[in-house]
């Protein structure tokens, strides 16, 4: 009998990997005590614009945004925008209030958990653009269906965004890059490719702010770095 089930993130219904590192410091707890609670998703009911920001605006969505750095530019670059950010990892949640703090950012808010349990309550067709950037890769073959790039992740991101929304993925392992590559191929009545050629992955795009864990990978460790987009059909 195998020990491992069948399935994607969609069907094995819990996260995996590290949910806290380093104890915070006292100020990081404090934000995730005081201001997290303020601008949390709620726990139940339709995620939408309206109920998130009391009106009618873009709606983004960000699957683990790690330290928020692009979260924070995004939203700075597009104040009447609403943003949305599910992260597990508490330090990284520390680290984008301490962004959403200091830039005073009005149109962000985070979840501090599992972003496919947020995702499942959007709408179909509601957002505008999607981000999955630099997901952990899971290599080894038999932890594959643990990869956000599954069948059943991108089906849902299809069908929660909008026509002509954007679904951006960027990663900087080789493996990862291979399947995901595969699963979208599966997806093409749903999404377009947006590329010229070559340098559309090879170079990162206007507006698509640089993270700090993008460029440790590249600096640090030398890896090429790939960027993707794709537009809803």
């Amino acid at each position: 009998m195998s020990a491992f089930k069948e399935g994607d993130p969609t069907t094995l219904n819990r996260l995996y990997g590290r949910s806290q590192g380093k104890p915070l410091r006292a100020s990081q707890q404090d934000l995730v005590d005081r201001l997290l609670p303020q601008i949390s998703v709620p726990d139940e009911g339709p995620v939408t614009s309206e109920t998130l920001f009391g009106f009618d605006r873009p709606l983004h969505f960000e699957i683990g945004f790690g330290g928020g750095e692009h979260l924070a530019e995004r939203a700075d670059l597009l104040p009447d925008h609403g943003f949305i950010g599910a992260e597990p990892f508490v330090n990284g949640v520390a680290q984008a209030l301490t962004h959403v703090r200091d830039r005073t950012l009005a149109n962000v808010r985070i979840h501090h958990g599992d972003a496919l349990e947020v995702l499942r309550r959007v709408p179909d067709g509601a957002l505008t653009m999607l981000y999955l950037l630099h997901p952990d890769p899971w290599p080894k073959n038999k932890h594959a269906k643990r990869r956000m790039m599954n069948d059943g992740p991108v089906r849902m991101f299809a069908d929660k965004l909008k026509p002509g929304g954007e679904f951006r993925f960027g990663t900087d392992h080789a493996v990862y890059l291979r399947h995901a590559l595969m699963v979208m191929r599966r997806f093409g009545d749903a999404f377009e490719w947006i590329v010229d050629g070559p340098a559309s992955w090879q170079d990162r795009p206007s507006g698509w702010p640089e993270t700090r864990y993008e460029h440790k990978a590249r600096t640090v460790y030398g890896h090429e770095v790939w960027y993707f987009r794709f537009r809803r059909k």
